[in-house]
């Protein structure tokens, strides 16, 4: 199929696979990543249970309907996330195994076990090479792209992946997911300018991305029709991608001998132009666990739009009491 000169894939796009990058050492959240994958670093998540990260992100791709995940890891981190998830499970059963709630974490455990491949990226050689990694996986169907260090919170009853992959299903396309940005922020994101598409909220026909640009070049190269002036539309961390990233890809890396590391972004850029795909803005957010304090404020998050919501916000509120009124632990409450 053609789309105003661009082709449409078209294959039924059934997003089956969903793909994890979690290559990375996670050296901002040194010492805690240092010993284990900052991926593996808990988490209360919005049901009260206490996982690792990459559970949650996990789970977001399989409610959207991923049969099969794969993390591309480092070399030797694919047995360790196995051994984890596994001693995980037993001591759960082995700890609580008279509790209703710690036999159906274990069955969820052995559910991801059951789904989880895994793609191993030898050296940090970029985000490119990392899902470049994934192509025998994919085996040429689409796939979900996430991130090991990204929590996804919905504002809806539909996750922020589900609004992504249904999308890339009902159009028959790539989709990726963003937020509308201030300019102040776009150094930090992929951005990208694109067209408003009709009877469609918030979606846009993609027609350039660039990687954290600058914002003289933004106001030249990455105005939005509709947005307000100085806000952008950046990545949100969740794709789904057609095969053709991968042809891409592999020509990118030919082409770019002399540098050190396969990026993304351009290979993006150009699967736009050659295909069509779409933006959708995201209702959610997302946090990114490597930010200083993201680890915090995803736990705030997830804390305060989970079954413990009351509790969290009590805590917290009375943790930011204590701290403005200059008590210490364990003081009388007498302000100092």
């Amino acid at each position: 199929m053609l789309y105003q000169g661009r082709s449409v894939y078209n294959p039924l796009m059934k997003i089956a696979k969903a793909v994890i990058t979690a290559a990375g050492r996670g050296a901002r959240l040194y010492p805690a990543a240092t010993p284990v994958q900052k991926s593996m670093l808990p988490v209360v998540d919005r049901d009260g249970f206490t996982k690792p990260a990459i559970q949650l992100i996990a789970e977001e791709a399989i409610n959207s309907g991923a049969q099969d995940i794969c993390i591309v890891c480092a070399p030797g981190d694919e047995s360790q996330y196995v051994e984890q998830f596994k001693c995980l499970r037993q001591n759960l059963l082995k700890v609580f195994q008279d509790a209703d709630w710690a036999q159906k974490m274990a069955a969820r455990l052995d559910d991801l076990l059951q789904k989880l491949h895994f793609a191993i990226q030898p050296e940090p050689l970029g985000y490119g090479d990392a899902v470049f990694r994934a192509r025998a996986f994919t085996a040429g169907e689409p796939f979900l792209l996430l991130l090991s260090d990204h929590l996804y919170l919905s504002y809806t009853d539909r996750s922020c992946a589900e609004q992504i992959t249904e999308l890339a299903s009902e159009q028959l396309c790539s989709v990726a997911g963003v937020q509308v940005t201030r300019e102040s922020l776009i150094a930090n994101f992929g951005t990208l300018a694109g067209r408003r598409v009709e009877n469609l909220s918030g979606v846009y026909e993609i027609e350039r991305i660039l990687e954290k640009p600058s914002v003289s070049i933004a106001e030249i190269e990455l105005v939005t029709a509709g947005l307000r002036t100085g806000y952008y539309l950046c990545f949100f961390g969740i794709h789904v991608l057609t095969p053709a990233i991968f042809e891409i890809l592999e020509a990118q890396e030919g082409r770019s001998v002399s540098q050190s590391e396969l990026l993304l972004t351009p290979a993006l850029d150009e699967l736009a132009h050659r295909e069509r795909y779409l933006a959708q803005e995201v209702k959610g957010v997302r946090y990114d666990l490597g930010q200083k304090y993201g680890l915090l404020r995803a736990q705030l998050a997830l804390g305060e739009a989970g079954v413990d919501h009351d509790e969290i916000l009590h805590a917290t509120l009375e943790t930011l009491a204590d701290v403005r009124l200059g008590l210490r632990p364990g003081d009388s409450g007498r302000p100092r």
